[in-house]
C-alpha cells in the first residue's frame, strides 16, 4: 500500500486539517513531528508544545513519530525509509519557513515524490488579499472589510480524515524534544489551561457560551471573562480560525459576534504584515523609527519584566504574564506603551520577553503589536499616543479586582488609592500595610516626566 508522511508543525489537530485530509487520500499515513533546534522556542511557548504533542500523540492511538534536527534532511531521509510516495503539510507564511518549504519541495519533487501544502492556518491567505493595484494592505479597516470580506468566504471545516496509521517509523521519546525548561513554572503556568484539540474546542464552546454576549465592552477589561483566550490554541493549531469563525457565526448576528470576527481579521492582518515584511521582528516598518533615541535602561528593563515598576496596572500584567503565560490583550496594550515610550526601551526588547514568556507567542502577532504600540509599524498607532497607566487602570479596572489578584501586597488599599498608591496618603497606606520602598516599590519613572521626555524625542524626528 502507498504511503504518505504528513509533518506536523503548527497544525496539531484532526479536525479541520486539509492537509493531513489530503496524506489520509493517498494511503497509509506516517504522522510525524520534527522538533529543529535551530528554530528555538520561547520557554512558556515550549511547555505548551509539550502538552500539544503529548495530547496529539494520544488521538493518534501512540503512533506519532517524534523526530529531532534538521527537517531538510530528517523528512528526506524518512520518506527513503518507509517508502512514502506522498507528503503534506500545512502552509507556513513567515520567511524562515517559506524558504525550508520551498527548498524540501524541490528537493522532494527531484526524488518523483509528491508533495502538497494547504492553507489550514489562515482564513484567508496573505496572497489573495491585496488591493486592487496588487500591493498589499496597510491600514486594517481595508484589509478587513474590503480585503477579506471582499473575497469568497472561509471554507467550511472539514471532518477528523479516517486515518490508517503506518506503525513502522522509530522516532525519539517526548522527554528527548528537552521541551520543559529549568525554571519549573510551566506546571503552574499552564494550570487553568488545557493545550491539545480537545481543550481548544472546549474553550471555543465556553466563550461561545458565556463570553461573547457583551464582548466588544467588556474584552477590554482584564477581570471580565468577556475574552476567548483562544491566542495559544489557534497559534499551533489546536483549532483551526475556520472552525472558529464558522461556529461563532451559528450565533445570531450581533454587534459582539462582528466585533469577535474582526479580532480574527486582525490576526489575519498581522499574518500579511509578515508575509509581505519578513524582516518584521529586527526592522522597523517606518523607516523614520531607524533615527529614533531609544534609551539603554537594563535596570528599569528588568524591573518591567519582573513586574517591579511601582505602577499597579503594569505589575500586575507582567506578573500575570510570568504566572500563566498569558496576559489580557488590553493590559498587554498598556505595559508595552509604558515600556517603548515612558521608559523609552527598544521594542524588540519586549518582543523578546514576550517570545520567550507568551504561551501564543506567534512570529506575526507579537512583532505586528510591538511595532503597532511602538508606532513604527502597519496601521500602527502614533507615536504621541501615549496610554497613561492610571488612567486606563482607573478605566478598565475600576474596583482594582485585576490588581488585587496579582498584586496582592496591594489588596487592603481602597479602590480610589489602588491604582496610583502614590498618591494615597501615609495613614492610609500604613492601614493598608503598605510601604513604599519595601513592601511595594515607589514608579520607576514620573509618568508626567516620561511622557513630555518621548514626545521631545520623537519631535527630533
Amino acid at each position: 500500500m502507498t504511503k504518505a508522511i504528513h509533518w506536523f508543525r503548527r497544525d496539531l489537530r484532526l479536525s479541520d486539517n486539509p492537509a493531513l485530509t489530503r496524506a489520509a487520500k493517498s494511503g497509509q499515513v506516517v504522522p510525524v513531528y520534527i522538533h529543529d533546534d535551530a528554530s528555538p522556542l520561547g520557554g512558556a511557548s515550549a511547555a505548551w508544545l509539550h502538552r500539544s504533542l503529548k495530547a496529539l500523540d494520544d488521538s493518534l492511538d501512540g503512533n506519532l513519530v517524534l523526530l529531532r534536527g534538521n527537517p531538510l534532511t530528517i523528512l528526506p531521509t524518512l520518506v527513503h525509509e518507509v517508502g512514502a510516495t506522498t507528503v503534506t503539510w500545512t502552509r507556513r507564511y513567515d520567511p524562515s519557513g517559506i524558504t525550508m518549504d520551498t527548498s524540501l519541495k524541490q528537493a522532494l519533487k527531484a526524488e518523483g515524490v509528491s508533495v502538497h501544502s494547504e492553507n489550514g492556518a489562515l482564513l484567508w491567505e496573505p496572497m489573495d488579499v491585496n488591493k486592487e493595484d496588487g500591493t498589499p494592505y496597510k491600514v486594517f479597516t481595508p484589509f478587513y472589510r474590503r480585503g477579506c470580506q471582499a473575497a469568497p468566504p472561509p471554507r467550511s471545516p472539514l471532518a477528523p480524515p479516517e486515518l490508517e496509521l503506518c506503525k513502522d517509523p522509530q522516532g525519539v521519546s517526548l522527554s528527548d524534544l528537552d521541551l520543559r525548561d529549568d525554571r519549573g513554572w510551566d506546571t503552574a503556568m499552564l494550570a487553568d489551561w488545557t493545550p491539545g484539540e480537545i481543550g481548544a474546542r472546549e474553550r471555543l464552546e465556553d466563550f461561545l457560551d458565556g463570553g461573547l454576549q457583551g464582548y466588544k465592552e467588556g474584552r477590554n477589561h482584564p477581570d471580565k471573562a468577556n475574552v476567548s483566550r483562544l491566542s495559544p490554541h489557534l497559534h499551533f493549531g489546536e483549532i483551526s480560525p475556520n472552525t472558529v469563525w464558522h461556529l461563532a457565526r451559528t450565533l445570531p448576528s450581533s454587534i459582539d459576534q462582528d466585533h469577535f470576527l474582526s479580532e480574527l481579521g486582525w490576526r489575519e492582518f498581522s499574518h500579511s504584515i509578515l508575509f509581505h515584511n519578513p524582516q518584521i521582528a529586527r526592522q522597523n516598518l517606518n523607516p523614520k523609527f531607524d533615527a529614533f533615541p531609544w534609551r539603554e535602561d537594563a535596570v528599569g528593563l528588568r524591573k518591567w519584566q519582573q513586574g517591579q515598576t511601582g505602577i499597579p496596572i503594569i505589575d500586575a500584567g507582567m506578573r500575570e504574564l510570568w504566572q500563566t503565560g498569558y496576559m489580557h490583550n488590553r493590559v498587554r496594550m498598556i505595559v508595552a506603551s509604558f515600556l517603548v515610550k515612558n521608559l523609552m526601551v527598544h521594542w524588540r526588547h519586549g518582543l523578546r520577553w514576550f517570545d520567550d514568556t507568551l504561551v501564543d507567542a506567534d512570529p506575526a502577532n507579537n512583532p505586528a503589536s510591538w511595532q503597532w504600540v511602538a508606532g513604527s509599524g502597519a496601521d500602527a498607532a502614533p507615536f504621541f499616543r501615549i496610554f497613561n497607566p492610571v488612567t486606563q487602570s482607573e478605566k478598565f479596572d475600576g474596583k482594582g479586582a485585576y490588581i488585587r489578584r496579582f498584586v496582592p501586597e496591594l489588596a487592603a488599599l481602597k479602590d480610589k488609592d489602588i491604582h496610583a498608591p502614590w498618591r494615597a496618603p501615609d495613614v492610609l497606606l500604613q492601614a493598608a500595610g503598605v510601604t513604599l520602598g519595601e513592601t511595594y516599590p515607589h514608579p520607576i519613572a514620573d509618568l508626567k516626566d516620561s511622557r513630555e521626555r518621548a514626545l521631545a524625542a520623537f519631535k527630533t524626528l
